[in-house]
């Protein structure tokens, strides 16, 4: 599978790292430019490339920057990937913390719908929640005990399976969080995220989550 890794920050460097280890065939990009992602490269096998270049035929496409940096992502960054393209959104909205106010999300959009809406595409919320050192070396065989679970949130039933299909390769054990204006179940300051549960750990926690952003998430 061709995976393009747009930000190559703590979960963006893991997935490559992972993903490549795994056989498939990453490109990544950063803000920065190319020649900053030699030395990740040179360890995975991944193709540092411009981020108007990381969707190129891409079956899926990793967007993992900053919240308040997704507007500018260039126009048309997806218009190379392939025709049933599944795009998966990693990011959480710190607006304390780095982001700013912004007001959609304030108001109560979910941060992956606000996502969706700005690229104008359709994207799957995962990863968001689990540390970068456990996603890289916490994974376990399926089967296993005490498998770490993840939630998987969207509204295409296909692009979602992708995505948990993908989870599964990881090591970790995918849980399906319903839609994309479910996500907020899975939030920062929500119960399951960043904590290592395993799949009825993870589930009991999305139905605890409440429809809230407590302070230290809000602006």
């Amino acid at each position: 599978m061709k995976i393009g890794i747009i930000g190559a920050g703590n979960i963006g460097g893991t997935l490559t790292r992972r993903f490549s280890q795994l056989g498939h065939h990453v490109a990544v990009a950063n803000s920065r430019g190319p020649e900053t992602l030699r030395e990740l490269a040179l360890e995975t096998g991944a193709t540092a490339v411009s981020v108007e270049q990381a969707a190129l035929d891409a079956d899926v496409v990793v967007v993992t920057i900053p919240e308040n940096k997704v507007p500018n992502l260039p126009v048309g960054f997806l218009d190379g990937a392939a025709k049933d393209v599944v795009v998966i959104d990693t990011g959480n909205y710190y607006p304390q913390q780095r982001d700013g106010r912004i007001a959609e999300i304030e108001d109560g959009m979910t941060e992956s719908r606000w996502v969706a809406n700005q690229i104008g595409f359709p994207v799957v919320k995962a990863f968001n929640g689990i540390q970068a050192l456990h996603l890289l070396s916490h994974g376990k065989p399926e089967g296993a005990p005490h498998r770490i679970a993840l939630p998987v949130a969207g509204d295409d039933g296909r692009a979602k399976r992708v995505v948990m299909d993908l989870v599964n390769q990881l090591g970790f054990d995918p849980v399906d969080a319903g839609g994309l204006d479910d996500s907020w179940r899975q939030e920062p300051g929500s119960p399951v995220y960043g904590r290592d549960f395993d799949a009825d750990g993870v589930r009991l926690a999305l139905t605890e989550a409440v429809h809230v952003r407590s302070p230290e998430w809000r602006a």
